[in-house]
C-alpha cells in the first residue's frame, strides 16, 4: 500500500527523472570516448599540404589552454604629446571595404540625347544608386538632372573602349556590377536589381542576349547590345589592361561586337544567358506594337524591352509594367494576409488577435493616460487642433490635401465594395477625427453622408462611419549635405553689464568643456555697455571679466580669448550679431550662446553635424532647472546595497551630486548655430524687404532664430539639447520687445519657476501660513 501510494506521488516526476538519468549517462560516454582518443580533436585540421602532420602546430594547440591568459590594456594618453582628434571616413562603408551593387552605364548619342536619354533617366534613374550617359560628342550640352560623360569621338570601338576604360578608372573600386546598354533600350529596373543581387560577385561573368558571330564556332558568342549585358567587375579588372590592344587588332562597326570579340581574344570568356540558375530575359518588339496590348509570357517576364523608337513609347512602357509590378504586389499581399488569417487561427487568441488592416501592426496600447493619442477633430472647412495652440482654424495646405485624399479613397472603397448593387455620391462630410499611432501610420474615422443609389434608380440619404488607416511606408534616407566634425566653432556670448557677474563661471566652464579636452572652438566676448558706463573716470564693470580672460589665455597657452566693445541704450540680439559678423569671414560656423550656457565636446559637435552652410540652421532647446527654493533638490541616492542608481536626468549637477528638476525651456531661442554666410543673407534679405524706419523698428523686437525663420529659405532645426543645462536665473524681459518677445519671454519666466505639483504645494503652505 505504501509502495503504491508513493509511486502515485513520484508517477509526474518519473520523467524528469528519466530525462536527467539518460543525459547524465550520454555525458559520461562522451567523456571516457574523448579522453580514449590519442589526439587532440582539433590537430585534423592543421596539417601540411603534404598530408604529415605538423608536431609544432600540435604543441600549439595542446599547450594552448595554459598559455593563454587573457590581458586587459588600459586606454593611455601621454599628457606631454599634443591631442589628436581622429576623424572617421565620410561613410562606415568606406572602412568596412564594401561597395555598392550595380552602376548602369547608358550609350547615347548626340541626336538621342535629349530626347530617349531623357525618357530613359526618367523611368529607371530612381530605381539605381549612380546612372551615367555616355556620348561621342564634345561640349554636349547635359540635361537637367543627367550626369552626362563625353569622349569626344563617336567611333564604336573607341566610345567603348573609353567608356569601360572610365569605369574602371572611375568606379571600378565601388561597384560589384556594370550594366551597360543604348539609350533606345526600356529596363525593368527592379528585376534588374534584382538579378544582380542574386548573383555571386566573385566570378567573371559576362551575361545578356547572347548572339552568334557571323561565320564563328558556336562557343564564340556576344552579348546584343540592344538589350543591355552585365559585366562583373573582377572582369572588368582583367580586361583593363587589353583595351589598347583590342582597339587597334578588332575592326568592328557596332560597339557590342566589339567588346564580344575583345573578351573572347584576350580572356576567352564568351556572352552567357544563364548564370548559376538565373536566366536573362529579353523581349524584342516589334515595330507599330501597342505595348498594352502585349501578354505573351516573353514579355511579361522580360527585363529588357527593345528596340524603343521614340520617347513616349518609353514611357507606356514604363506604365504597362508597373502596372504589372503593381498587380504582383497586390496579388502577393493577398496571399500573405491569407496566411496570416489561417495562421492567428491557430493561436491562443484566435480570430480576436487578428489587427485591421491585416499585416499592420496593432493600434498602440498606452499604458497609463499619458501615453494616450489624441485624436484632431476637423471638417472640410476646420481643424480644431492648431500649432499655434488656437482652438479652431482653417484646414488648408497639405492637411487639406491629406483629409480631402481621405474622403476620396473612402468613397472608392465603398463603390468597390457594394457595386453593381449600390453607387454612393459624397454629399458632405460630418465629422472627421485623426490620429498619427508611430507603430501603424496615420489613422481616420470619418462620418460620412452619402447618397445611395441602387440599380432601378431609387435613392436615399444615408449616414455611414468609415474607418482608414495611411500605413507607414518604408523608411528613405533623406539627402543631406555633408558635414565635417573638424568644422571650427566661433563662440559669440553677448554680455551686457547685469550679466558681468557670471561671466567668471562661464570663462570657467568653457575652460573645462572647450579648452582642456583642446576642442578646435574659439569665443569672442561681446562686451555690451550703457550710454553712462566706462566712461572716462569711471568703474570699468568689465574688469573683472577682463582679467578671468587674462587668466584663462596665462594658464592655456595659445589661447586667445577676443572682445570687443559696443555701446548700446537698448541692444538688440541682431544689432549685435551684426557687429560680430562684420569681423569674421563667410565660413565661419557660429555658436551663439548666454552667460548661462554650459558648452561641452557633444554640444559643440552637435552643432557642427546640425548647422549647414546653404541649408539648415539649429537652434537648440536647452534644459532650464527650477527655482531652488520652489523646487528643492531631491534625496541623494541610497546607502550600499540598495540597488543601482537610477540614471540621471539632464539637469543632473555632478558638483551638487544630487539630480535637479527642471525642464527643456522650449520659450527661450538665445542659443544658436549657423554660418556668418546664411545670416548674411537672411539679413541681406531683411534690409531689402523692410527699409528705413520701419527696418529700425523691426529690428528692436526681432531675434536671430526670427531673422532666420522669417527671412531665410533655409531649414531651422528645432530641437532640445540634453547637454545644454542652465541655472535657475529671471530672464530680463525688456519692455523694447515686440509683443511676441515680451509673451516668450514672460512664459519662460513663469513657466520655469517649478512643475505643477511643486506650485500647488507651494501654493497649499502658503494658503496654510495665512489660515493660522
Amino acid at each position: 500500500m505504501r509502495l503504491s501510494s508513493l509511486l502515485a506521488v513520484l508517477r509526474p516526476a518519473l520523467p524528469l527523472i528519466l530525462g536527467l538519468s539518460l543525459g547524465c549517462s550520454l555525458s559520461l560516454l562522451r567523456v571516457s570516448w574523448i579522453q580514449g582518443e590519442g589526439e587532440h580533436p582539433c590537430v585534423e585540421a592543421v596539417r601540411e599540404p603534404g598530408g604529415l602532420q605538423n608536431p609544432d602546430s600540435r604543441t600549439r594547440l595542446d599547450q594552448s589552454d595554459e598559455d593563454f591568459k587573457p590581458r586587459i590594456v588600459p586606454y593611455y594618453r601621454d599628457p606631454n604629446k599634443p591631442y589628436k582628434k581622429v576623424l572617421r571616413t565620410r561613410y562606415i562603408q568606406t572602412e568596412l571595404g564594401s561597395r555598392e551593387r550595380l552602376l548602369v552605364a547608358v550609350l547615347t548619342s548626340r541626336a538621342t540625347l535629349s530626347t530617349l536619354a531623357v525618357a530613359v533617366n526618367r523611368t529607371v534613374a530612381h530605381h539605381f544608386p549612380r546612372l551615367l550617359y555616355f556620348t561621342g560628342q564634345r561640349g554636349a550640352r547635359t540635361p537637367a538632372g543627367m550626369q552626362v560623360v563625353s569622349h569626344g569621338d563617336e567611333r564604336p570601338a573607341w566610345l567603348m573602349s573609353e567608356t569601360l576604360r572610365h569605369l574602371h578608372t572611375h568606379f571600378g573600386g565601388d561597384y560589384d556590377w556594370f550594366f551597360i546598354m543604348q539609350d533606345d533600350t526600356y529596363v525593368q529596373a527592379p528585376r534588374l536589381a534584382a538579378l544582380a543581387g542574386h548573383l555571386s560577385i566573385n566570378q567573371d561573368l559576362y551575361l545578356g542576349r547572347a548572339e552568334e558571330f557571323i561565320g564563328a564556332g558556336e562557343q564564340a558568342r556576344y552579348c546584343h547590345g540592344g538589350f543591355g549585358y552585365l559585366l562583373s567587375r573582377s572582369l572588368l579588372l582583367r580586361l583593363r589592361p587589353h583595351l589598347d590592344g583590342c582597339r587597334g587588332d578588332i575592326l568592328s562597326a557596332r560597339p557590342d561586337e566589339w567588346l564580344g570579340r575583345c573578351l573572347i581574344d584576350s580572356l576567352g570568356i564568351g556572352c552567357v544567358s544563364q548564370h548559376q540558375g538565373q536566366q536573362y530575359r529579353s523581349f524584342e518588339l516589334a515595330k507599330n506594337r501597342d505595348p498594352e496590348k502585349e501578354g505573351s509570357a516573353a514579355f511579361l517576364s522580360a527585363f529588357a524591352v527593345h528596340p524603343v523608337s521614340e520617347g513616349t513609347l518609353m514611357y507606356r512602357l514604363h506604365k504597362r509594367f508597373s502596372a504589372l509590378e503593381l498587380e504582383r504586389a497586390y496579388s502577393e499581399i493577398e496571399q500573405l494576409q491569407a496566411q496570416i488569417r489561417n495562421l492567428t487561427e491557430l493561436t491562443p487568441e484566435g480570430a480576436a488577435g487578428l489587427s485591421w488592416p491585416v499585416g499592420l501592426p496593432a493600434p498602440f496600447t498606452p499604458h497609463s493616460r499619458f501615453e494616450v493619442l489624441g485624436w484632431d477633430y476637423f471638417t472640410e472647412q476646420h481643424i480644431f487642433s492648431c500649432a499655434d495652440g488656437a482652438p479652431k482654424c482653417p484646414l488648408q495646405g497639405a492637411s487639406r490635401v491629406d483629409v480631402g485624399d481621405a474622403v476620396e479613397t473612402a468613397l472608392e472603397q465603398l463603390n468597390r465594395r457594394y457595386q453593381p448593387r449600390l453607387r454612393f455620391r459624397k454629399q458632405r462630410l460630418l465629422n472627421g477625427y485623426r490620429r498619427f499611432d508611430p507603430a501603424r501610420g496615420m489613422e481616420y474615422t470619418l462620418d460620412l453622408l452619402l447618397e445611395a443609389v441602387t440599380q432601378r434608380g431609387h435613392r436615399r440619404a444615408l449616414a455611414r462611419r468609415v474607418s482608414l488607416l495611411r500605413p507607414l511606408s518604408r523608411v528613405e534616407i533623406l539627402p543631406m549635405p555633408y558635414v565635417t566634425e573638424a568644422t571650427r566653432v566661433q563662440l559669440v556670448l553677448p554680455l551686457p553689464v547685469a550679466e558681468a557677474a557670471a561671466a567668471p563661471a562661464f570663462l570657467e566652464a568653457f575652460a573645462a568643456g572647450v579648452l582642456e579636452p583642446r576642442e578646435h572652438a574659439l569665443l569672442t566676448l561681446l562686451l555690451v555697455y550703457g550710454p553712462r558706463e566706462g566712461g572716462r573716470g569711471a568703474l570699468d564693470p568689465f574688469l573683472g571679466v577682463k582679467a578671468a580672460a587674462a587668466e584663462l589665455e596665462q594658464r592655456y597657452p595659445g589661447t586667445r580669448l577676443a572682445w570687443l566693445a559696443v555701446r548700446a541704450e537698448a541692444p538688440s540680439q541682431v544689432r549685435l550679431m551684426d557687429v560680430v559678423s562684420k569681423k569674421h569671414p563667410v565660413d565661419t560656423l557660429f555658436f551663439l550662446t548666454t552667460v548661462w550656457t554650459r558648452p561641452g565636446p557633444e554640444v559643440l559637435n552637435r552643432c557642427r553635424m546640425n548647422a549647414i552652410s546653404g541649408w539648415q540652421a539649429f537652434f537648440p532647446v536647452h534644459f532650464q532647472e527650477f527655482n531652488p527654493t520652489l523646487a528643492p533638490q531631491r534625496s541623494p541616492p541610497g546607502p550600499a546595497g540598495a540597488g543601482p542608481d537610477p540614471p540621471s536626468p539632464p539637469g543632473a549637477d555632478p558638483s551638487r551630486g544630487t539630480p535637479v528638476g527642471g525642464r527643456f525651456d522650449r520659450h527661450a531661442s538665445a542659443e544658436g548655430c549657423f554660418y556668418n554666410a546664411d545670416y548674411l543673407a537672411a539679413r541681406a534679405r531683411l534690409a531689402a524687404e523692410l527699409a528705413g524706419q520701419e527696418e529700425e523698428e523691426a529690428l528692436e523686437g526681432l531675434e536671430v532664430m526670427d531673422v532666420f525663420l522669417r527671412f531665410s529659405g533655409l531649414h531651422l532645426f528645432r530641437a532640445v539639447e540634453p547637454g545644454l543645462v542652465q541655472r535657475f536665473s529671471l530672464r530680463d524681459c525688456s519692455p523694447r520687445l515686440s509683443e511676441e518677445l515680451y509673451h516668450r519671454c514672460r512664459l519662460s519666466n513663469l513657466e520655469g519657476l517649478a512643475g505643477r505639483a511643486q506650485l500647488a504645494m507651494a501654493l497649499f503652505e502658503q494658503e496654510q501660513a495665512n489660515s493660522t
